[in-house]
Parts: structure tokens; sequence; C-alpha cells
């Protein structure tokens, strides 16, 4: 049996309220919370990344948070197997993993497995990041959109180090990646024998805002969180002995911070706004992302009982086909 056999997923765009209403799925389903997220791994990124807190933690075991260093690097491939190793961990102790949060990668990873791209080429990677340096990363961007359009449209031009993987596979393999990527529409862990396409193992709800209500919540929570000390925390993670990874500057609003701090971001009504417009543009990016796995079922994140109901139903399921 896999690991991920009695598993489910609650997810949908950031601040649409995944967090609480996990913590009340789990009690009442049995379930122990695997974060579903690529910057709570980190330690010390707590306020911006709002990261669930020491209470919510103590009143439902979580997983793959506080996991890894700010200087340190995950992959999908990483992220997926300690994923694996929590689920076979939880479900050893006669509970479910309730995946929780909204890393569309990690989500896709869930549901459908692995690209196997081609291994690294370090000195192609480090020319395309010179040349995003030195050109700006709005051409090495429209570089990808003239060979992958379909990645490009789905890639921020911000987002480097994905533009630079997806330039790396077209010219490793003469083949755009979202080519290659048409073959990883099979979901994860399927009986291979099975006649037809396969129903995903692992059933995921998304959970659905009105966007101008979504977008007036990031709003308040991005306020809320510098009125935290979110800029105070970016400050300590400055003068950590070592630099944060790549990875971990990704995390919204971070960036915009440490170059608020180094006197190059602006005021600080322009900065809050920056954040406010960057995390409204990637809850976006994530409803886009949804919209494209058909393995998710959309529920209103203001009906509570209606995803609970849903996810019971999995859970009952897949306990009578174990």
């Amino acid at each position: 049996m896999s690991a991920f056999d009695t598993a489910l997923i609650l997810t949908g765009p950031t601040a649409c309220g995944k967090t609480a209403l996990a913590l009340a799925l789990a009690a009442r389903l049995g379930a122990e919370i695997v974060a579903m997220d690529s910057m709570t791994l980190y330690r010390g990124m707590d306020v911006g990344t709002a990261k669930p807190t020491t209470a919510d933690r103590a009143r439902v075991p979580h997983h793959l948070i506080d996991a890894l260093d700010p200087w340190e690097s995950a992959t999908v491939a990483w992220w997926l197997r300690k994923a694996e190793e929590a689920c076979a961990d939880i479900a050893a102790r006669g509970k479910r993993p309730l995946f929780v949060g909204g890393t569309p990668f990690y989500l896709k990873a869930l549901l459908h497995g692995l690209f196997p791209g081609p291994p690294a080429d370090p000195d192609l990677r480090r020319r395309l990041e010179e040349e995003a340096g030195r050109e700006g990363r709005d051409r090495l961007h429209a570089r990808l959109a003239a060979v992958d359009p379909k990645t490009a449209a789905r890639l921020h031009p911000n987002d480097v180090r994905r533009v630079v993987r997806a330039l790396e596979v077209y010219h490793l393999t003469g083949k755009p990646i979202s080519a290659w990527q048409q073959t990883w529409d099979t979901p994860a862990f399927a009986d291979p024998a099975a006649a037809g396409p396969s129903p995903a193992r692992i059933p995921a709800v998304v959970l659905g805002l009105a966007r101008d209500e979504l977008y007036a919540r990031i709003d308040r929570r991005v306020g809320a969180m510098l009125a935290a000390g979110w800029l105070d925390e970016v400050g300590r993670l400055r003068h950590l002995p070592r630099p944060l990874s790549r990875e971990a500057r990704q995390a919204l609003g971070y960036r915009e911070l440490i170059e608020y701090l180094d006197g190059r971001g602006g005021t600080w009504d322009e900065v809050a706004g920056l954040i406010r417009t960057h995390t409204r543009q990637f809850a976006k990016r994530q409803l886009t992302w949804f919209r494209h796995l058909p393995a998710c079922t959309p529920v209103p994140a203001d009906a509570p009982d209606a995803v609970e109901q849903v996810l019971r139903a999995w859970a009952v399921n897949s306990a009578g086909s174990n």
C-alpha cells in the first residue's frame, strides 16, 4: 500500500482560510497535517509565511514545517520524498495525513508524480542567470516565450529559477518543458493495470472565494503581518551566518523588505503596497494552476461543512478500499 493511500488534500490560494479550517478538520477526521508549502519549510521565516503558531501545532501535529535552515534549498523531489516519509509515519500511528497548503508544484507532484527532466547543466544555468542579471529578467522571460509560450504564460518573469530551468530543458532536449509535461498528466500511484484513465489517488479540495473578497483578505493579512513584526524578522534573517538561499528569497514579501532595509525599496507605504500587489498576483496564478488540475474539487471557502462532507466521504471511501 502506498504511503499516500489514505491522504487528503486541502488547498487554495493564499489567505483563503486554509489553516483555520484544517485545524478543525484534522480533529474531526483523526488527521495530522502535512504542510504543502514551500516557504513554511524554513526556520525563522514565521511571520511572513503565516506559519501555524506553536499553539496550532500543539493542538494538531504538523509535519514538514521548520524542516530546513533558510540558507538551505529544497527541490520538489526532496519535498515529495519527505512527504512520503511523513505519511508513512502518520499512518503507522493510525492517523490520516491531511496535506494543507497552496504551493502549486507540490500539489501537482502529489497528484501526478514528477516529470523526470534532464539533470542540471551548471554551465548553462550560470550563463542564463548571468544573462538575467545583465539584460534583465523580462528579457530572459521573452526568450522563453519565443520557444515555449505555454510555460512562459504560466511563469512570472521574476521567477528566474523556473524560467532558467525551462530554458535549460529546451536547450538540452530540443523540446519545450511544457511538451514534456504533457506526459505528466497521468495520476501518480495509479494502478498501471487499470483500463483507461484513473482518478488521482489523493483527493483534493480547493477552497474558493470571490476575487474581491480574496483580495481584501490578502490586503488585511499583509497589514497584520507587517504590524506583527515582519520587518524585524527580515532584519534577523539578514544577519544569519549564511545568506538566504535562492528558494527562501522567493518567499512573498521578503525580497521587498530586504530591499527596503537596504535603502532601495522606496517608502514604507510603497513597499507595503508592492507586497500586497505581488501577493494578489500570486493568488491569481495559484487559481490558474488549480483550474488546470481536474483532480481538484472546488468548494466555497465560506462553507466549511461542505468541505468536511467532501473530505469525510473520501476518507470513508479510501478506508473501505484498503
